[in-house]
């Protein structure tokens, strides 16, 4: 059952709570704390990027309405941009607030000229990029742990 949740831009002063969120998200798959805070700087989102990464939030409406559930950054200059961070808070996943911030970015990155976004994904989330339209197009070294590989994903828009 998806929560009522509407997307709105984030404001500078929410960085601080969507690193957290990004983080909180990233240990939902089991990580140890040593991989965690290996994390840290690259899920890192500092105010001064907020807009210039055109991250969008989704905010719940209903029950706890004004909690962020979600965000995501569409990244780059067109023609091909960069899914850059993508993340649902725990108690959230699988509750469509994933689906909803996807659709957000391919619209978009559409009405803003891009022909193509690719990302990096982890390994866990591959499934939902996949069902979302996603293509595995190959590998990329992990921007946090040295020797990591992870899979490069690709959506034609």
């Amino acid at each position: 059952m998806a929560p009522s949740a509407h997307l709105r831009p984030a404001r500078p002063d929410e960085a601080a709570q969507l690193s957290a969120l990004a983080l909180r998200s990233k240990a939902h798959w089991g990580y140890d704390e040593a991989f965690m805070a290996a994390c840290v700087a690259e899920l890192t989102l500092h105010p001064s990027e907020v807009v210039r990464r055109r991250t969008t939030v989704a905010e719940s409406t209903g029950d706890g309405a004004g909690r962020i559930l979600g965000l995501v950054t569409l990244e780059g200059a067109p023609p091909v941009g960069e899914l850059g961070l993508m993340f649902v808070d725990p108690d959230a996943i699988g509750l469509g607030v994933g689906r909803l911030l996807f659709e957000h970015l391919r619209e978009a990155a559409r009405a803003a000229g891009f022909r193509a976004v690719g990302w990096s994904a982890d390994p866990n989330a591959v499934p939902f990029y996949e069902a979302m339209g996603g293509r595995h197009v190959g590998v990329t070294p992990s921007g946090s742990i040295p020797g990591r590989a992870l899979p490069l994903m690709e959506l034609r828009l």
